[in-house]
């Protein structure tokens, strides 16, 4: 191999989406990597309803919706493209939807809005249900709750398939998209009919949550279309009982093809160079033919190693190919035929994978790849590989990827018990490590993360508090806590901020011409913090309380000054006043409910191409509270 190779550190975590691979090249959730490029999907055009079937009038293709979350099962909808919404009128114009095509195995990402206590389901092959529920505040989500995966059997003693729970409640607020991303596995017939495998839910997630995963379905769900099974049918969307709206609809269908590595040799040399301009310079420490591709191949104890592997690529159909390779550390490099798809060299950042696309005919093409184990202490790589219908599958053995984690502890988790909990660490937000951060959490489940060198509220989740493994094993490198749980995130920008004018561009950072003194915080009676500080001599206290009615986080701020000052209450590519007076961040990200502020009124703004919420508070002292709802 005469091709200079410059070989940078990476850290990968992927998100398979491909089918499991059998036992001996199986690779766990927990390994596997989390790509930042797909293949594009197919977008289902919601133009018109020329893409459906559907026999009552109850279907339309609208271009908004709003939903009154103080009344039952309403959805106001106004004129346009872009959004199909079932408003229900009776129960003579109450019918079904299917789509015009039929599918087999699937990966389908879509968003809906439910409003209050609504009901309907998306039946894939028109048999097999994932609930769409208004299970706001639900504290123990049942299979009939959003994202369950509906039972057949009427009760517990009867025979049948008994369903299967979301394993946390994922679910906004009624009038709030919520975003699914669904991977179906149909069931599988012999060539005489009889069915040899279950229909299969590999993965939902909902709102960026896994809330089901492996979920095998024994028989069509309950109000299911048809009472048998095949190996393919249409999407059914449920239309009587209740509205539901939907929008940004695209899906993927699989055949049964795989991308096959075969006749690999593998050699591995002694190595501790991060650049390399030929392989026969090196010292041969072993090799042999291979069946699989692993960093487990490694031979020894701490040391820096080269493997290189050549082989044949089976390729299943003509097409596009797009591979993923992530590293724990180290560098990478993949050649097929005469092309380098991959060269891991040094551009990425930690979480960044190296990715290639290419045009590949069906049939046999030789391929290189060589792993660069240029750190004693770490090592593990993954490639992942998707074409044309083919599913995301990997190409690496087991733990080749977490190779590196040999003999490490499981994770570290902080949980609350009946009294709030505080812990002080660094942590991402939107990219950026914040080193002076502080995550509280309380017993309802209801947690955030505040900075401290900015006065800003940086997320809010609710479900488990903290993972703090970083912290402890990896003391050095990244020492982050990570929320558990469903979260949102805010602008994180400083939250108050002395303005010449309301055009005046609001800073990421605290000014240095601003004279901004942290105070850190008080415990109260309630053993959770108020967090204290001073911006141009105005005082400003902050506190946060779990919210008594539904998800939500009531914000308390104090002032006390002789100036005004601004505060950014949110910021959001768009930022709308609904008509119950409410504000809504995103369409589906998060409400503000500003009400009960006297003569205090919000202002949107246009700022760097984003919407911005923003309050002019008076000089004086005096209370501001306001709820967060998601």
């Amino acid at each position: 191999m005469k091709t200079p190779l410059l070989l940078g550190g990476l850290l990968l975590l992927f998100l398979s989406c491909g089918d499991r691979p059998s036992k001996d090249i199986a690779i766990t959730s927990e390994e596997s990597p989390k790509l930042k490029d797909y293949l594009p999907l197919t977008e289902l055009k919601l133009d018109d309803l020329s893409m459906f079937k559907v026999e009552t009038g109850n279907w339309k293709i609208v271009g908004d919706v709003y939903v009154d979350r103080s009344k039952d099962k309403v959805l106001k909808s106004s004129p346009g493209k872009g959004i199909l919404a079932n408003i229900p009128d009776g129960e003579e114009n109450a019918g079904h939807i299917f789509t015009d095509f039929e599918h087999g195995d699937i990966e389908i990402e879509l968003e809906v809005m439910m409003p209050r206590n609504s009901n309907s389901g998306i039946y894939f092959q028109g048999r097999y249900e994932v609930q769409l529920f208004d299970s706001w505040g639900v504290k123990e989500a049942t299979y009939s709750d959003m994202g369950g995966i509906y039972q057949k059997s009427d009760s517990d003693t009867d025979e049948g398939f008994k369903g299967s729970s979301p394993s946390t409640n994922a679910s906004k607020s009624p009038g709030l998209w919520q975003h699914f991303k669904i991977i179906f596995h149909a069931p599988r017939f012999n060539d005489t009919g009889d069915k040899i495998k279950n229909a299969n839910f590999q993965e939902v997630w909902l709102n960026g949550v896994l809330v089901q995963e492996n979920v095998e379905v024994t028989e069509p769900t309950r109000a299911s279309a048809f009472e048998d099974e095949k190996a393919r049918g249409p999407l059914m969307i449920q239309g009587d009982h209740g509205p539901v709206a939907i929008r940004n609809v695209k899906y993927k269908t699989y055949e049964a093809r795989k991308l096959a590595l075969n006749d690999m040799y593998m050699t591995e040399y002694e190595s501790n160079s991060d650049i390399i301009g030929s392989l026969d310079t090196l010292t041969l420490v072993g090799e042999g033919k291979v069946d699989s591709i692993s960093a487990n191949m490694v031979t020894g104890n701490r040391v820096t190693r080269i493997l290189s592997y050549k082989g044949e690529m089976d390729v299943p159909n003509t097409g596009t190919y797009l591979f993923n390779v992530g590293l724990n550390h180290g560098g990478a490099l993949l050649i097929i035929g005469k092309d380098t798809v991959v060269d891991l060299d040094g551009k990425f950042t930690l979480d960044t994978p190296g990715i290639g696309k290419i045009e590949l005919e069906k049939g046999k093409i030789p391929f290189s790849f060589i792993y660069n184990k240029n750190y004693p202490w770490y090592s593990g790589f993954g490639i992942m590989v998707e074409g044309p219908e083919m599913q995301n599958m990997p190409l690496h053995a087991k733990n080749s990827l977490s190779s590196s984690r040999r003999g490490s502890k499981s994770n570290i988790l902080i949980e609350v018990g009946e009294e709030p909990l505080t812990q002080r660490g660094y942590m991402m937000h939107k990219g950026e490590k914040r080193t002076h951060c502080i995550a509280v959490g309380d017993s309802g489940h209801i947690n955030y993360s505040y900075d401290l060198s900015r006065g800003a509220i940086l997320q809010v989740w609710e479900g488990d508090f903290l993972d703090v493994t970083q912290m402890w094993h990896l003391r050095g490198t990244n020492q982050l806590a990570e929320p558990k749980g469903f979260s949102v995130s805010f602008h994180g920008d400083p939250d108050f901020m002395v303005l010449e004018n309301k055009e005046t561009v609001w800073p990421d950072s605290i000014p240095s011409n601003i004279k901004f003194r942290p105070l850190g915080y008080e415990m109260g009676d309630n053993d959770l913090p108020a967090f204290l500080h001073q911006e141009e001599g105005v005082s400003i206290r902050n506190s946060f309380v779990s919210s008594k009615d539904g998800r939500g986080l009531v914000r308390t701020i104090s002032i006390d000054g002789n100036k005004d000052i601004w505060h950014k209450i949110a910021e959001g590519e768009t930022i709308k006043k609904l008509e119950d007076g409410t504000f809504i961040v995103n369409d589906e990200s998060y409400f503000i409910d500003f009400s009960g502020n006297g003569d205090l009124k919000p202002i949107i703004r246009q700022s760097n191409g984003k919407d911005e919420l923003l309050l002019k508070i008076p000089a004086g002292s005096g209370n501001i509270t306001y709820n967060i709802i998601w």
